[in-house]
């Protein structure tokens, strides 16, 4: 949640505010800010944020992110800050060097606008595996932010976290007709709306080629099923003398087909299953995270995605028995026999 004036400077009656509405679980101030993170010649543009680390556990994940110190570090050292893996490497730091952060939006000098400058002690090193946050993203506590920008006692935004992120829309409507103007509430949805709408697209995309690789499957089925109906002309034609009616040969044929898309399905399932999970556990797969924004393939399975694709497999396959069926019922007895 953020001001359209700009800095919040009664937060903490709204923090009370939001707390009370409906569907809200944790609340948690935050100060942000674009400055320069340098040492000795290397230097990086990064967002500084400034947290309450006894809150941010309540909102965000990155204490499981921590490779080396502790985010409670914060709250015991004098300007302290935690910053990410890439960023550590770009600019040469490790656990307990001090960092020199620029903002420029300083004083007013005889030469003009000077830039500000303050030494920062590195207490703790995450790594989230996603470049963005891990090469431009710096954690201080919300004292020393609010004193580097000279918020005095303002902040930011609020960040809100809800009981179930599928309802954020409407708490975010809640949030906002509890507050009112000037204050705008914006859900995750609405932050991430371009990578939602590309991901969704992709999904669809997915699918497609997932029916299209099945329906050439499916094809493979008929075709060898067409085959076995020419080969056992003369044993149908012997079952069909012998009493055999036509829905009982294309029975057979059919279970023949279910069988061979129930199989192939159930192997692809186990085979998928497995592929997932050692992506997933070994990380086998890495990617240059300056191009990706991630360090890893990241694995995720979703039992519907299973399912509908599982059923739509052996549905299609089944479907594609029904012509060699049909050819097979539809045998002529008279002609394999005639000259046996």
């Amino acid at each position: 949640m953020t001001s359209r004036a700009g800095s919040i400077p009664q937060y903490k009656s709204l923090t009370e505010d939001i707390k009370n509405v409906s569907g809200v679980t944790a609340v948690s101030p935050f100060v942000l800010g674009q400055v320069m993170a340098a040492r000795g010649r290397a230097a990086q543009g990064i967002f500084l944020r400034g947290i309450i680390p006894e809150r941010e556990k309540a909102i965000t994940s990155i204490y499981s992110f921590i490779k080396e110190g502790t985010l409670e570090a914060l709250s015991n050292v004098n300007n302290g800050i935690v910053i990410g893996r890439e960023l550590a490497n770009n600019i040469g730091v490790t656990l307990n060097d001090e960092l020199n952060i620029i903002s420029p939006m300083g004083e007013i000098g005889p030469l003009g606008m000077l830039p500000k400058t303050r030494k920062f002690k590195v207490v703790a090193i995450f790594e989230i595996g996603m470049y963005e946050y891990d090469s431009s993203l710096a954690v201080t506590s919300i004292d020393a932010a609010q004193d580097f920008f000279d918020l005095k006692d303002a902040v930011s935004g609020i960040e809100v976290r809800v009981d179930d992120i599928y309802r954020a829309q409407q708490i975010r409507k809640r949030i906002n007709d509890t507050l009112g103007y000037p204050y705008n509430a914006r859900d995750w949805m609405q932050m991430n709306k371009n990578l939602f709408s590309a991901l969704k697209l992709e999904k669809l995309a997915m699918f497609v080629i997932l029916t299209l690789i099945v329906l050439v499957a499916a094809f493979n089925i008929v075709s060898t099923l067409i085959m076995s109906v020419i080969e056992k002309e003369r044993d149908i034609a012997i079952l069909k003398t012998m009493g055999a009616t036509n829905a009982g040969i294309m029975y057979i044929f059919m279970l023949q087909g279910f069988i061979i898309g129930l199989l192939g399905t159930l192997i692809g399932l186990i085979g998928g299953s497995l592929t997932c999970y050692v992506l997933d556990t070994y990380e086998l797969i890495k990617l240059p995270a300056d191009v990706y924004y991630l360090s890893r393939l990241p694995v995720k399975v979703n039992v519907s995605d299973f399912i509908l694709v599982s059923v739509s497999a052996i549905v299609i396959s089944f479907l594609s028995t029904v012509y060699p069926a049909y050819q097979a019922a539809n045998v002529n007895p008279i002609e394999p026999l005639r000259f046996e």
